[in-house]
């Protein structure tokens, strides 16, 4: 009878955190995705998105009753009060539905956990393990001015709001660097996928 692992993986915006997952799911181990679960937490017709509403007002609605995450954004951007009451509406139903996933995942199972912010929440102590995805600022701001759409000004904007590279050595038990072909990047998840197993 096998435990579960609990792995944190984390990287900046553009790193390629996502195809570490997804090449992490392939072999095996159970992704959860915090950003996906952040969004399903607001959906139309949940009470977080009815709490939001009530809190921010219904600007904060698109015409057909989904959240408007540009206009919340607005809102919240700058404004620390604003953006703590959001988090506050957002968090805890983010780790319910977590938690709930991971108690679903087979005993053995390496339940790995996709926080883009892991290193600015402080939930580094939460894990197991941390991976941390790095790639350098030109390789990063490359992919999302073409596969984003970004500007390099927006992009720009985004390193800044998040942790620095030194930041997230200093929580990486783990650290994959994806500045290569995908190739690469397969070669280096097969490198840590047994120690993750172990």
């Amino acid at each position: 009878m096998g435990r579960v692992r609990w792995v944190g993986l984390t990287g900046g915006i553009g790193s390629g955190k996502s195809a570490v997952a997804a090449l992490l799911a392939e072999r095996g181990a159970v992704v959860i995705d915090s950003d996906r679960i952040a969004r399903e937490v607001v959906a139309p017709g949940t009470d977080g998105l009815a709490e939001v509403v009530a809190r921010f007002g219904s600007g904060v609605l698109a015409a057909d009753g989904s959240l408007d995450r540009p206009a919340l954004g607005k809102l919240v951007f700058g404004d620390e009060a604003a953006r703590r009451d959001l988090e506050a509406i957002i968090h805890p139903r983010v780790r319910a539905r977590t938690a709930e996933l991971a108690a679903a995942a087979p005993s053995d199972a390496v339940v790995v956990n996709d926080v883009p912010l892991l290193v600015e929440a402080g939930l580094a102590g939460n894990y197991e393990l941390v991976i941390v995805v790095f790639a350098d600022e030109a390789t990063r701001m490359g992919r999302l001015v073409r596969d984003r759409g970004m500007t390099e000004a927006d992009a720009i904007a985004r390193f800044a709001a998040q942790a620095t590279d030194e930041q997230r050595r200093a929580v990486a038990d783990m650290a994959i660097v994806n500045e290569g072909t995908l190739d690469d990047l397969r070669s280096a998840v097969d490198e840590i996928w047994p120690r993750l197993q172990s």
